[in-house]
């Protein structure tokens, strides 16, 4: 065939007229689409075989209704697209929400046109449509595995930092153990006058320094010890408020907004407050010519369709704490690694990239969940949803922690047992230096045979929790078989899940988190000792 040749299409008269209609109609009954024609009312005037089949209603029964298929909240829709049809358009519409006969919901693509007499004159309309709720159904799926692939992926990075944070954190504990002990010891034996003071003061600093850091990396990885508590965060944040004016400048303003009528949450009261520190100089940092910060509570319920879209989440009723900024906002790209450890958009030296990341982890593991609403010179708001509960349990309603007078000193027998020598050691001397009477011991075993072998009183077991040969759990169960009045403070340097490992993380047993300071040992074995 020569391309080039112009096709010669016979004239119109000379086509069989009553064929082309055979055709034709044999065209609308065999299409795999809906053929619909109605007029300018919406009165169905030509239904097809495929219209049946898709909507659900016969033919016999469908002509001469009002267009079955719209329901009634999309009649101003179809109102819409019926007259821009009437006024000569051809257009599609590539998703449009039908119904079918039994009330199912269908959605279809709809191409429209209008019918003309041979004077040009409109007497009705046309639409081809096609069922596409499936692929509809495909695609929000693929966009739903995406998400959670995302989400996944995401949460896979976490996991890799925490079990990095978690597997470093005991060895480092123990260190900072023995260098934050020894330099409060160093500082209390030194005279003021000591040029000495300071050097030990910055060995002290440094290691309080890294403590906090190890204790960011471990809330980011949600591996941290917390000790919840049943919370009022209105309480929580309206006893921060002065703190929190001091901490964001003259500059910026400070509101609340909070709900009367707000629920209790379980939580670190602490971390709560981390939290919202963390928040609150995110937000300083983004107005640096100044602003307004405002800290909200609210009820929320999560919903089933919410939780689906977010695979971390637990619906239900939930209190909502919001903290808003009016600073310079975030980009997609910003917002999409946020709480990603160490990424930051703030200038070298400026910040750690932690602070978000551990806002995280604490929202994580307190089994709430975290959003971010921003965009470029808008401003930020921080949502975070706490689960709400309804049993008050032990009914502390804020994050009162009332400052204890400095412990007295003891006479009291302490077996001591921890395998790190160095902690051991730094244990033994501080509470030697207390007064106590010290049975030292490297493992459980050991401890063991200390309390078989000693006839006189034993008052308190201090235990490491994870040691070679013995648990400290197991090795306080043992004892006590013997020693049944014996009181026991656990302490470790590892994380909340390899305590649980041991049965320890439980609420009403004594526990020691790792690094301590002397003060804090001492005083923690004296309201043990005291306590009834």
């Amino acid at each position: 065939m020569n391309l080039d040749q112009p096709i010669s299409l016979p004239d119109v008269e000379e086509i069989d007229r009553p064929a082309a209609s055979r055709i034709l109609a044999t065209l609308i009954e065999a299409s795999p689409l809906a053929i619909v024609t109605f007029d300018p009312e919406g009165v169905v005037t030509m239904w097809n075989p495929a219209a049946e089949r898709i909507f659900g209603w016969p033919e016999d029964e469908a002509l001469g209704m009002h267009l079955p298929f719209v329901p009634a909240e999309k009649q101003t829709e179809f109102l819409a697209l019926r007259r821009r049809a009437l006024l000569g358009e051809v257009f599609t519409e590539p998703e449009l929400h039908r119904r079918r006969a039994d009330g199912s919901p269908i959605v279809v693509s709809v191409s429209t046109a209008p019918l003309r007499r041979p004077d040009g004159t409109i007497y009705g309309i046309m639409s081809i449509l096609m069922d596409v709720t499936e692929r509809k159904a495909a695609e929000e799926t693929r966009e739903r595995l995406t998400i959670v692939e995302e989400q996944l992926r995401q949460s896979q990075k976490m996991e890799a930092v925490g079990r990095l944070a978690g597997g470093v954190a005991h060895n480092f504990n123990n260190l900072l153990t023995a260098i934050s002990g020894y330099s409060d010891l160093l500082l209390h034996r030194l005279p003021d006058y000591s040029t000495l003071r300071r050097d030990v003061e910055e060995i002290r600093k440094a290691g309080d320094r890294a403590a906090a850091l190890t204790r960011q990396l471990l809330a980011f990885s949600r591996r941290q010890f917390l000790q919840p508590k049943v919370l009022d965060l209105n309480t929580v944040v309206t006893k921060m408020g002065q703190m929190l004016r001091s901490l964001i400048g003259e500059n910026i303003e400070l509101s609340f907004d909070l709900s009367p009528s707000i629920s209790l949450v379980k939580a670190d009261p602490g971390q709560i407050e981390q939290v919202i520190v963390n928040l609150a100089v995110n937000s300083r940092d983004a107005m640096p010519d100044g602003g307004r910060i405002t800290i909200a509570t609210a009820d929320a319920d999560l919903s089933s369709s919410y939780a689906a879209a977010h695979p971390e989440v637990v619906p239900g009723p939930h209190v909502l704490l919001t903290v808003a900024d009016t600073g310079q906002g975030m980009s997609d790209e910003a917002q999409a690694h946020l709480f990603e450890p160490f990424f930051t958009t703030k200038e070298r030296g400026k910040g750690t990239g932690l602070g978000l990341p551990t806002v995280y982890g604490i929202v994580q593991q307190s089994g709430g969940h975290i959003r971010v609403n921003s965009a470029a010179e808008h401003g930020s708001t921080f949502l975070i949803y706490l689960p709400r509960v309804e049993d008050p349990q032990d009914g502390a309603k804020g994050a009162d922690r009332p400052l204890l007078p400095h412990p007295s000193p003891g006479t009291e027998t302490v077996l001591l047992a921890e395998d790190e020598e160095v902690v051991r050691r730094l244990a033994r001397e501080i509470l030697s230096g207390n007064g106590y009477k010290v049975l030292e011991a490297g493992n459980g075993r050991e401890a063991l045979l200390l309390s078989e072998a000693h006839r006189g009183e034993i008052h308190l077991l201090l235990t490491d929790v994870v040691m070679p040969k013995m648990s400290g759990r197991e090795l306080g169960e043992r004892i006590r078989l013997h020693r049944p009045d014996l009181r026991i403070l656990y302490m470790s340097g590892y994380t909340d899940d390899a305590i649980l490992r041991h049965g320890v993380l439980v609420d009403g047993i004594p526990f020691l988190q790792k690094p301590f300071t002397a003060e804090v040992l001492a005083r923690k074995v004296r309201e043990l000792l005291d306590s009834g």
